[in-house]
């Protein structure tokens, strides 16, 4: 209230320190205050809303920018979930993953150990094979000489003999 005075008692002032003595100052100021009361009245209102607008738009900005945050926050802890069970899950994964290596490992293993005694067997058994085979063809080779050389003379008994004594 103080300042509206001031703006008024300042025209006062100056006109009266002109050094003529004016009276028009009285009706200048009335004037003036008419003038000012006029203009307040016609551009108050539309001023007073012009500025609740902008308030209202800026408050409006706000909200928005406030819900923008707050949902860019949800996103934030959202996404930190996502990462929290993507590292859970991964490290269940790995242990899945170490788990089925040992046990391929362990499979491997074991067949490659029936592998071996396959082969192992199989090898005795072709070894046991060739072994009669040589056997059977030295002794077919050996009665065969002895059959065709004229000089050995083996009667049948005595052959017979010898076979038995060899199959015993």
């Amino acid at each position: 209230m103080k300042k509206y005075f001031y703006l008024l008692a300042v025209p006062v002032v100056l006109f009266a320190a002109e050094g003529e003595h004016n009276y028009d100052i009285v009706a200048r100021t009335i004037n003036f205050l008419l003038f000012a009361g006029i203009l307040y009245y016609f551009i108050a209102n539309p001023i007073k809303n012009a500025y609740k607008g902008r308030i209202n738009a800026i408050e409006g900005r706000l909200t928005a920018v406030r819900n923008k945050v707050l949902e860019a926050e949800k996103r934030v802890e959202k996404a930190k979930n996502g990462v929290e069970e993507a590292r859970e899950r991964a490290k269940v994964l790995v242990e899945i993953g170490k788990k089925e290596a040992n046990q391929a490992v362990a499979r491997i293993q074991a067949d490659a150990q029936n592998e071996l005694i396959s082969m192992k067997n199989t090898f005795d058994e072709q070894k046991e094979f060739a072994e009669r085979s040589a056997m059977r063809e030295t002794v077919s080779k050996v009665l065969s000489d002895v059959f065709n050389d004229e000089s050995i003379q083996v009667d049948q008994k005595e052959l017979v003999n010898l076979v038995l004594k060899k199959v015993s």
